[in-house]
C-alpha cells in the first residue's frame, strides 16, 4: 500500500471506530485504496517529455493527458447524524501541498458551502446536516487546488461521489393492506390463501437492512406463511364454513432477516371460507298437517312446506316433490326461489263428501351435488303433510256441464222442452230451485218449473225466424238461497214443413216472337223456408182444372228446376204483349206442401247473335238509333192523333147503323147487333146447333184467334162438305152455357168486363143452303214455309206473313155481347 494514508482510509478508520461496521466492508475499501493510489499519484517534479513544452518562466505546459497528481472516487457519510459537531466526510490532499499553507482548496457540485464545507488550508471536508439515504443517497461534488499566492490551479478540477451509508431507520410496510382473501371450505391442507409483500425501504445491497421475513402472530393453528414469500397456506383440514366463516389472520414482516434488533411491521388479511355443498337439507320435523277447505280454487296456493339447508346459494338449492301417487294426483308442489320453501297447490277439486282426508311424501333433494363430499350421506330427506279437507257449504251443483235440448216449430204453448237436474252436494242435501236468467234474454220464449227443473215452451216458435235460443237456468238451494250455481242451455227449434215453395223470379222471363214449338223459354227454380230434410225435392206442373194453355207447356226436369216450352210457333208483340202463366210447385216434406206462383212473360222482338238470342226492349232500340227524348215525344204524339182519328172513324161509321135510342133498362156499356137474314130456318148452316147440343164437339170445332181451326183442315174446304155425326137430342144446353162461362171467367185474355153470350137457333134444312163464312175457311195452302225462318234476318218479315193464319171465318149467328160494370 501507499505509505501515507489517504482520506479513504481515514474516513473508514472512522466509521469502523464509531459504528462498528462490517469488517468485510472495511478490508474491500482498504483494498480499493491502497491499489488506487498507488497506480495514480503521481510525483510533483518529472522530467519534460517531448509531450511537454517548457515556457518562458521555467514552467512546462502538457499538450496531451496530463498525468494528476490527487485522484479519489467516492467519499462515505452516515445518514441520520445525529451530534453537536459536525461529521467528519474526509480530506482532500495534493501532492503539490508541502504544508506551508500556499496551496487552497476550492469545493463545489451539489451541496456545497451548505451541506459540505471544506477548509481550505486543510482540505478536511464536514457534513452540516444529518442527511437521510431514503431521501438522496449521493451528491455529485467538484475539488480543485489553487496556488494561494499565483491563484493558479494546481492540479485540474476533479469530480467525486459522497455516499450516505444507510443504517437501518426504515421498518418493512404493507403499503395496500389490510387485505381480503377467500378459500373454499373443506380445503386440504396446505392450499393457498393469498401471497402478501411488504417493502422495506432500507438500501437491500447494504447488509440486512431490507431483508425482509414473514410470520403470523395471530390466526394459528387455521393458517401459515412462508417466511421468505409470504404465501399464506391453511394449516388444519376440514374447515367448516358452517362452524366458522370468517378469520382475521394478522401477518409480520421484519428486517434484518428476523434478527434481534430488526424493525417490523404488520397487516391484517380478512380470510372467509366460502361454501360447499357438504350439507344434506332437513326437515324441522317429520310430520306436518295442513287445514285445506273444499272451496279452495284449482291451481291456487293451499299451503308450504321448507327443509333447511345451511349452505348458501346454489348449494342451497332443493327441489320439492310429492313421491306418493295419492297425494300426486291431487296437490302439486314447486319451489319458491326467494324462501326456498315448498308451495302447495290444488290440481283438482276437493270434495269434503267423498274424501275427508289426504298423505302427502314430501322430498326434498338439492340440486346441485358435489360427488367428493357424497360420503356425508344422501343430500335429500322426507316429510309427511296430512291435509285435513274442510266441510264448505257448496252451491248446487248440475248434472251436466251444460245442456241441448230441441222442440218442434208451431208447437203449442206449454209444450215440455226438457229439464234440468241440481243436487246440493253438501252432506245436508238441501232442496234446490230453479229459475232462469231473464236479464240475459229480453223476450221470454221459455220457462222453467221452479221444483222440476221442467223447461217449457211460453210462445209459439218459428224456425225460420230464430233456430236456436240459449237460456241461462240459475239453481240456489233453499236453505242458502245466496249460493248461486249457473248452466247454459242450448235449444234447437226443430223445423216442420209449414212453409210452400215458391218460384224464384229474379229475372224476367221474355219470349221472342221469333220462338217456335218445342223451344224452351227459360229453365226456373223454386225456393222454400224450411230446411233441407223438408225442401230438397220439388215437382213442378201447371195449374190443373183450366183449360190446356195453347200457348205455353211445363217440362220438370226432376233436378228441382222446371223448364217453360213455347207450343206455338211465333210470338206477336202488337197481338199481345203479356202473357201469365201460373205453376203449382211441391215440396218434398211430410206432409207435402205446394205453392202457386204465376210468371208473366213478356213477348219482345229478338235479334240473331250467333247462338245467342238477345232479346232487347223497344226503347232501346230506339236510343240506339240515337233519337232524341224530344224525338221520341213527337213521334208517340203522333201515334196518339192517329189512333184517335182512326177511333173517331170506326165511331162515326158505327152510329150510323146501330139505333140512335138505347132501352133505359139495357145497363150493358156496350150493344153489338149482327143482322144476317140467312137462308130461312132451312138454312142450318149458318147457325149451327151442334155448339149447343154437343159441347164435347163444339170443343173439337171451336176456333181461336191464335189456333188454326183444325175443323177446315180435316175437310179441305167448306162445312157444307162436312157432315156430323153428332145426335142433336143428347146435348144439355143449360150445362154447354155454364161450361162457357167457366172457361170465360178463366180467360185472361179476355175484356176486363164480365160478357153475356145468347146462342140463338133458327132450324135446319134450308134448301138454298147457307151463305155463311162460319164455316167456310177458305182454301188452306198445303205449302209449308217453316223454312222461311232459316233465310235469315232479311226474310224475316216473308216469314211473319206466310206463317199467319190466312183463314177468315165468320160467324153468322148473331150474338149480343153485353158487358156491366
Amino acid at each position: 500500500c501507499h505509505p501515507r494514508p489517504s482520506v479513504e482510509t481515514a474516513s473508514h478508520v472512522r466509521t469502523s471506530t464509531t459504528f462498528c461496521l462490517c469488517p468485510v466492508l472495511v478490508w474491500l475499501c482498504f483494498l480499493q485504496k491502497c491499489y488506487g493510489v498507488s497506480h495514480h499519484v503521481p510525483t510533483s517534479k518529472v522530467p519534460i517529455t517531448k509531450n511537454q513544452t517548457k515556457l518562458a518562466n521555467g514552467e512546462t505546459e502538457v499538450h496531451h493527458r496530463p498525468k494528476r497528481g490527487w485522484i479519489w472516487n467516492q467519499f462515505f457519510v452516515l445518514e441520520e447524524h445525529i451530534g453537536p459537531d459536525a461529521q467528519y466526510v474526509g480530506k482532500l490532499h495534493s501532492n503539490s501541498d508541502k504544508g506551508d499553507g500556499s496551496v487552497r482548496y476550492i469545493l463545489s457540485g451539489e451541496g456545497a458551502g451548505s451541506i459540505f464545507i471544506i477548509n481550505e488550508v486543510t482540505g478536511d471536508i464536514h457534513a452540516t446536516e444529518s442527511l437521510d439515504r431514503e431521501r438522496k443517497a449521493h451528491y455529485v461534488l467538484h475539488a480543485q487546488a489553487f496556488d494561494r499566492n499565483t491563484e493558479k490551479p494546481l492540479e485540474p478540477k476533479s469530480e467525486f461521489i459522497i455516499k450516505v451509508q444507510d443504517i437501518n431507520d426504515n421498518a418493512p410496510k404493507f403499503p395496500d393492506g389490510p387485505f381480503v382473501a377467500a378459500v373454499p371450505e373443506m380445503s386440504q391442507v396446505g392450499t393457498s390463501v393469498y401471497q402478501v409483500t411488504a417493502s422495506d425501504a432500507d438500501d437491500p445491497t447494504y447488509g440486512n437492512s431490507a431483508r425482509v421475513v414473514y410470520s403470523i402472530l395471530q390466526g394459528q393453528p387455521y393458517f401459515s406463511i412462508d417466511p421468505k414469500t409470504g404465501v399464506i397456506r391453511t394449516a388444519l383440514a376440514n374447515m367448516d364454513r358452517e362452524a366458522r366463516e370468517h378469520y382475521a389472520v394478522v401477518i409480520q414482516a421484519k428486517d434484518m432477516a428476523g434478527s434481534v434488533g430488526g424493525l417490523s411491521g404488520s397487516t391484517t388479511i380478512n380470510i372467509t371460507l366460502t361454501d360447499v355443498n357438504d350439507n344434506p337439507p332437513k326437515f324441522p320435523q317429520k310430520n306436518y298437517q295442513l287445514y285445506v277447505p273444499e272451496s279452495a280454487q284449482v291451481g291456487k296456493p293451499v299451503g308450504k312446506i321448507k327443509a333447511n339447508d345451511e349452505d348458501l346459494g346454489v348449494n342451497a338449492a332443493i327441489k320439492y316433490s310429492i313421491i306418493n301417487s295419492e297425494g300426486a294426483a291431487m296437490f302439486s308442489i314447486a319451489t319458491d326461489r326467494d324462501t326456498r320453501e315448498g308451495i302447495i297447490s290444488l290440481k283438482k277439486p276437493l270434495n269434503y263428501e267423498r274424501k275427508k282426508t289426504y298423505t302427502l311424501h314430501i322430498e326434498g333433494v338439492n340440486t346441485h351435488v358435489e360427488p367428493r363430499f357424497s360420503y356425508l350421506g344422501p343430500f335429500k330427506d322426507t316429510a309427511t303433510l296430512k291435509i285435513t279437507v274442510g266441510d264448505v257449504d257448496e252451491p248446487p251443483v248440475f248434472s251436466m256441464d251444460y245442456y241441448i235440448m230441441d222442440v218442434y216449430e208451431n208447437a203449442h204453448i206449454g209444450t215440455e222442452v226438457g229439464a234440468v237436474t241440481a243436487r246440493d252436494p253438501d252432506s245436508k242435501n238441501s232442496p234446490v230451485r230453479y229459475f232462469i236468467n231473464l236479464s240475459e234474454h229480453g223476450d221470454k220464449y221459455f220457462n222453467i218449473d221452479m221444483d222440476s227443473g221442467v223447461i217449457k215452451t211460453t210462445q209459439s216458435l218459428d224456425r225460420e225466424d230464430m233456430p236456436w235460443h240459449n237460456i241461462t237456468v240459475m239453481a240456489s238451494e233453499v236453505d242458502n238461497p245466496s249460493l248461486l250455481s249457473h248452466v247454459r242451455v242450448t235449444l234447437q227449434v226443430l223445423d216442420v214443413n209449414d212453409n210452400p215453395p215458391e218460384i224464384k223470379t229474379d229475372e224476367e222471363v221474355v219470349v221472342c216472337e221469333s220462338s217456335r214449338p218445342g223451344q224452351v223459354i227459360q229453365t226456373i227454380a223454386a225456393v222454400d223456408k224450411d230446411d233441407f230434410a223438408n225442401g230438397q225435392r220439388f215437382s213442378f206442373s201447371l195449374l190443373s182444372g183450366i183449360p190446356v194453355n195453347p200457348n205455353f207447356t211445363l217440362k220438370d226436369n226432376e233436378d228441382n228446376t222446371a223448364s217453360i216450352i213455347a207450343r206455338r210457333r211465333r210470338f206477336s208483340r202488337l197481338v199481345q204483349e203479356l202473357y201469365e202463366l201460373p205453376i203449382v210447385v211441391w215440396d218434398g216434406g211430410e206432409p207435402a206442401l205446394s205453392g202457386t206462383s204465376t210468371l208473366t212473360l213478356q213477348v219482345c222482338p229478338c235479334q240473331w247473335n250467333g247462338r245467342v238470342q238477345t232479346c232487347q226492349d223497344e226503347r232501346g232500340l230506339l236510343s240506339s238509333a240515337g233519337l232524341s227524348t224530344g224525338a221520341l215525344i213527337a213521334i208517340l204524339l203522333c201515334i196518339v192523333i192517329l189512333l184517335v182519328i182512326v177511333v173517331l172513324f170506326i165511331t162515326l161509321r158505327r152510329s150510323k147503323k146501330e139505333p140512335l135510342i138505347i132501352s133505359e133498362e139495357d145497363v150493358r156499356e156496350n150493344v153489338v147487333t149482327y143482322d144476317d137474314e140467312g137462308g130461312g130456318e132451312e138454312d142450318t148452316e149458318a147457325f149451327d146447333i151442334i155448339a149447343l147440343r154437343n159441347p164435347a164437339a163444339a170443343e173439337e170445332l171451336k176456333f181461336r184467334r191464335d189456333v188454326r181451326p183444325e175443323a177446315a183442315r180435316q175437310c179441305g174446304g167448306p162445312v157444307r162438305g162436312c157432315h156430323s155425326p153428332l145426335e142433336l137430342d143428347q146435348v144439355n144446353v143449360q150445362k154447354f152455357i155454364k161450361q162457357r162461362l167457366v172457361e170465360a171467367d178463366m180467360d185472361t185474355g179476355g175484356p176486363p168486363y164480365d160478357s153475356l153470350q145468347t146462342y140463338a137457333y133458327e132450324g135446319q134444312g134450308s134448301p138454298t143452303g147457307s151463305i155463311s163464312s162460319l164455316d167456310s175457311p177458305g182454301t188452306h195452302s198445303e205449302q209449308d214455309y217453316n223454312y222461311l225462318d232459316d233465310w235469315g234476318p232479311e226474310f224475316q218479315k216473308l216469314a211473319e206473313l206466310y206463317g199467319e193464319d190466312m183463314d177468315v171465318a165468320e160467324l153468322d149467328v148473331a150474338v149480343a155481347v153485353t158487358a156491366a160494370t
